[in-house]
């Protein structure tokens, strides 16, 4: 194995990076229902933000496709139907199995103790009962491999995916009725993310995102 790190940005703190993060999270969490007309003027002054602001943070969010803008009619919450669900996660399998492939060789005892860590905040969050901390947790988890491959085209197809994801996470959490995933939900990929077999862990990636979609559409009412 190779000493490359996984690089870590530090996190912005902008007032557009705040408003963007605080629509993201209340699209996510159902708190501006899918299908829903989002009301500028009564959102604005919900966040205390100007219309150009909050714009800003809409433009975002239609860009990535959790908003969606329809000429003289407005700006409304993107609506998953069941094409949706299974679109994302064939493209979620697909771009995740390429970053394994590519950050293989460049695990080192550094980074794999950085994933470790990923997954230990992630059990936190869900110990404290924050929903939409355990899904960005969980998706800063999945993020170490493409963070690890050193691929900018893929990490930037992964970030671009995220928002999406996220949405999909809190429609499997509700499916399940549960305010995150399970605590252990993880633990054979942090062994196999560990290990020395590519395949077992390109199996498992196959297998146990499968496994949750076939699930979230089973129990979603459409």
């Amino acid at each position: 194995m190779k000493n490359d790190t996984t690089a870590a940005k530090p996190p912005s703190d902008t007032l557009k990076d705040r408003t963007l993060d605080t629509l993201q999270q209340m699209i996510v969490m159902g708190d501006m229902a899918p299908g829903s007309k989002v009301l500028e003027t009564s959102v604005a002054t919900s966040l205390g933000i100007s219309r150009a602001t909050l714009r800003e943070a809409m433009n975002r969010l239609v860009e990535v496709g959790l908003l969606v803008n329809l000429p003289f009619r407005g700006t409304y919450v993107r609506k998953l139907d069941r094409v949706d669900l299974t679109e994302i996660y064939s493209l979620r399998a697909g771009l995740e199995k390429i970053a394994f492939q590519m950050c293989w060789d460049k695990r080192n005892l550094v980074n794999l103790a950085e994933l470790e860590f990923r997954n230990e905040v992630l059990c936190d969050k869900i110990s404290e009962n924050d929903p939409y901390g355990a899904i960005s947790s969980e998706l800063h988890l999945h993020s170490w491999c493409y963070e690890l491959s050193g691929h900018g085209l893929l990490l930037q197809s992964w970030e671009r995916l995220k928002p999406n994801l996220q949405f999909y996470f809190a429609m499997h959490q509700k499916a399940h009725g549960r305010g995150g995933p399970l605590r252990q939900s993880h633990d054979d990929y942090i062994r196999l993310a560990k290990g020395d077999d590519l395949e077992a862990m390109l199996a498992h990636l196959d297998d146990h995102m499968q496994q949750g979609l076939a699930k979230t559409l089973e129990m979603t009412h459409w």
